[in-house]
């Protein structure tokens, strides 16, 4: 799949998607419950991240027990994390960074990706390795709407996915942006819900969220 396919695969994800949860799970036993719960909200493309010891362990159960849900690897830092994503079998991988062996590994490899970038100067090297949708992280943090709205001026075809300080509150207000094609975020699956095992609640948080956000 050459660069130009694999990001237009992507585009086509998570636009379709609008709303990315940022899954961090601590417990394998939580991984098919929550992701069912989100399912049956209609949040269907799931970012399973790697900053737990169970995370693969997670997504591949997922991708086993639930499969209506589209399944990403998130957190991906190293090269390594990269190979671990694409041998899982993920549909695509998201960074909150990226460093020129990865931006490299990733325009080598078959996996639909998108690099964190938060200065224009991250996103000409992401654009130099072929991906021109990317990550703004920390969203809020690194200067919010106005610097997507910023970065659009000299970067008119880039396609952003903001995460970072987003939430139920200001997820329509990013999603207005022209060159943005999803969200991430957490907030649709709070820790304390499923370390609970409150799936009814999350399911009624995703719910509302694609309601309120879908277009008419």
């Amino acid at each position: 799949m050459t660069p130009t396919a694999k990001q237009q695969q992507l585009a086509a994800l998570l636009s379709q998607a609008i709303v990315i949860p940022v899954l961090t799970i601590e417990r394998l036993e939580h991984a098919v419950p929550l992701a069912r719960a989100l399912v049956a909200g209609g949040v269907r493309t799931l970012e399973v991240t790697l900053r737990t010891e169970v995370a693969i362990e997670a997504a591949r159960a997922i991708m086993a027990e639930v499969p209506d849900a589209i399944v990403g690897i998130g957190t991906i830092l190293t090269v390594d994390d990269l190979a671990r994503a694409q041998a899982l079998g993920a549909k695509f991988g998201i960074s909150p960074g990226a460093t020129p062996d990865l931006l490299k590994a990733a325009a080598a490899s078959s996996l639909p990706f998108a690099p964190g970038i938060a200065t224009a100067s991250e996103l000409m090297l992401a654009l130099a390795h072929g991906c021109d949708l990317v990550k703004f992280f920390p969203a809020e943090p690194s200067g919010g709407i106005k610097a997507v709205r910023a970065l659009a001026g000299p970067f008119p075809n880039v396609r952003i996915c903001p995460t970072g300080g987003i939430g139920e509150a200001n997820a329509a207000a990013w999603l207005a942006e022209p060159n943005v094609v999803a969200v991430g975020g957490s907030w649709l699956c709070p820790a304390a819900d499923i370390r609970s095992g409150n799936w009814a609640g999350i399911t009624a948080m995703c719910a509302r969220t694609m309601k309120s956000l879908k277009p008419a």
